[in-house]
């Protein structure tokens, strides 16, 4: 067997094994393009397969040229490819319809005995193929990843097919260059099958490989990603994808907050925020399942215009999910149906968990970098108030003092037009010592310096003279007790504790609402509630109710001023005499504030974390 030979088989073995797979393949999946695929493998094929048994056992005539028929096609089904792959102009396919027509009727009516037939066959042949590996050239040049390389094979095996029919036409025309002709034919025709088979139908090994360039170029320049921009790891994710692919990606990330997912430089179908909408995008966030869509105009009719115009055929697309919090989606989409199949999808899933690696590490960057900025922003802001509030006390004392001094003169001269001016003057000055005052027991509890004087007291009795107390609202204030609740306790700092209570239940409920103060002995423990009928507390600003300078997300601040001291004092007192503080509450539905204390002397027993104290 010679060396021609062997190539001979060996390239006639694999166009028949290309032409069964191809055709499994069709069978499968019925796409346009895999049918394409399997009519020029096939066609292949059965020439192969007539020559073989052409060498064994004459074949007849009508045979013979059903075989030409089938050969002129092969150019026909190439322009097709081409069209699928990356589009061919109309004019140019209805040509070519034209020109397989014209070739067939050549075959039939004069086959290859006339001169003019034969150079027809050979032209148009080699024009046609050449001008879809032309055309397969072109669309690789502007192709990346994955899909430039297949371009580019199916563009050389186009090539090399043209070339051997090429030197087979020169062969036949010339029989003193048929031995010659024949090695470069053969050559030609096995390196052409190799490259056909790799273009079009590439195993997944090949692609993994081919794709695996550009993810290490991304893992290397993992570990420095989370400290850019969300939008270059954004940019920089989707741009993996779309190398690795050859195609086009965009991804939406998970916005909890507002319920939609944002989109940067999104294609035209999908809009740049997306809620819940029958978007294939967001039924796989929303099911968090993976999918993969050959048309996707097809399968979501409702934005088919959309997808249209944008270009946008088949489609990959993956949740980016880490554990169980859902961070985003990706989509990578292509304008022709071949650029993907269906095991594409998973290294799709892969980008989207190294996209999940990388997008929590950036929340839990801009979750430390927000934590160090409210520390910060807490000490810097104790530090000032605990120095205005020591610098204002003393001409705040003067000024009440003074403001005292007026009123009561005013009253004892008769001068009844200054009083309502005066009386306002105390109270606004009296509200403005309270919150210095506020502040400095603060800053005392920061420091751990909360004066105490234990001394023995009735809670009920103070709970009294907080109700019957003079300010706005007071009317609205319901106490319930059931009789005396004795216990050593710093008169003053419970006094301000239950005040402090109240004062919050009236502030943040209805005008017409009642706020309730009950007080009771219960298994050896003295029990305070304040229970309004307010805007509650979200469920996640309950752990941090008691903090310093935290007020509910939902409270509106121009209409309920403060800074967010008054329960922090109160768990400080509590905590002092050895109680615990709790909330029941939820949004819209008020909040019942729970103190426990102990009726013996103060710091006996340990203090107990109030934020947990619910729980």
């Amino acid at each position: 067997m010679t060396a021609v030979t062997l190539v001979q088989l060996l390239s006639q073995a694999i166009w028949v094994v290309l032409g069964v797979a191809a055709l499994a393949r069709w069978l499968s999946r019925r796409t346009w393009t895999d049918r394409d695929i399997a009519l020029f493998f096939g066609a292949i094929a059965v020439v192969t397969i007539e020559g073989r048994l052409a060498q064994v056992t004459p074949v007849p005539a009508q045979v013979g040229v059903g075989v030409l028929v089938v050969i002129m096609a092969l150019p026909y089904v190439s322009i097709r490819l081409a069209h699928d792959f990356a589009g061919v102009p109309t004019w140019i396919r209805r040509g070519n319809d034209i020109g397989f027509l014209l070739a067939a009727v050549v075959v039939v009516v004069a086959g290859t005995t006339r001169v003019t037939g034969t150079l027809y066959l050979v032209v148009y042949f080699v024009g046609a193929t050449a001008y879809s590996a032309l055309r397969f050239t072109t669309a690789g040049a502007h192709a990346y990843g994955v899909t430039r390389r297949r371009m580019r094979l199916i563009a050389s095996g186009s090539y090399l097919l043209a070339l051997a029919i090429l030197l087979a036409g020169l062969g036949l025309a010339e029989p003193t260059l048929v031995d010659a002709t024949n090695v470069l034919t053969q050559a030609c025709a096995l390196v052409s099958a190799v490259s056909y088979a790799l273009g079009l139908v590439p195993p997944s090994p090949l692609k993994r490989y081919w794709q695996l360039t550009e993810l290490s170029a991304f893992l290397s320049r993992a570990s420095v990603l989370p400290r850019a921009t969300m939008r270059e790891i954004v940019d920089e994710v989707a741009a993996l994808a779309a190398r690795a692919l050859g195609a086009r990606a965009t991804i939406g990330v998970w916005s909890e907050s507002e319920g939609v997912l944002r989109f940067h430089d999104p294609h035209g179908a999908l809009p740049e925020q997306m809620g819940a909408s029958d978007f294939l995008a967001w039924r796989a966030f929303s099911t968090q399942t993976s999918m993969y869509i050959p048309d996707v105009a097809r399968e979501n009719p409702s934005n088919a215009a959309k997808y249209r115009a944008s270009n946008v055929g088949p489609v990959l697309i993956a949740p980016i999910v880490a554990g169980e919090r859902r961070l985003g989606v990706i989509e990578v989409y292509a304008a022709r149906q071949p650029i993907f199949a269906e095991d594409d999808l998973a290294f799709v899933e892969l980008v989207a968990q190294q996209a999940a690696v990388v997008l929590e590490s950036r929340q839990l960057i801009d979750e430390a970098a927000r934590v160090r900025a409210q520390e910060e922003a807490a000490v810097l802001k104790e530090d000032f108030v605990s120095a205005a509030a020591h610098d204002l006390k003393t001409p705040l004392t003067t000024i009440f003092a003074q403001a005292q001094l007026l009123e009561r003169r005013a009253e004892r001269e008769g001068r009844t037009s200054e009083l309502t001016g005066l009386r306002r003057l105390l109270r606004e000055t009296s509200q403005l010592a309270r919150l210095v005052e506020e502040l400095l027991d603060a800053s005392r509890l920061e420091r751990g310096a909360l004066p105490m004087q234990p001394e023995e007291c009735d809670l009920a009795s103070l709970a009294r003279e907080v109700a019957e107390s003079e300010r706005s609202g007071a009317d609205r204030i319901e106490l319930e007790a059931d009789g005396p609740v004795r216990g050593v306790f710093d008169r003053d700092r419970v006094r301000q504790l239950i005040d402090n209570l109240v004062e919050n239940g009236l502030k943040y409920s209805p005008r017409d609402s009642r706020v309730r103060l009950r007080v009771w002995q219960s298994d050896g423990q003295a029990r305070i509630a304040v229970t309004d009928r307010g805007i509650g507390i979200p469920s996640e600003d309950v752990p941090h109710v008691f903090d310093r300078f935290r007020r509910g997300s939902n409270v509106d601040h121009r209409r309920s001023p403060g800074i967010g001291l008054g329960l922090y004092i109160c768990r400080g007192i509590v905590e002092q005499h050895g109680g615990r503080i709790w909330v029941e509450t939820a949004p819209g539905r008020g909040a019942t504030f729970q103190v426990a204390l102990p009726l013996g002397r103060a710091g006996e027993r340990p203090a107990v974390d109030a934020s947990s104290a619910a729980s």
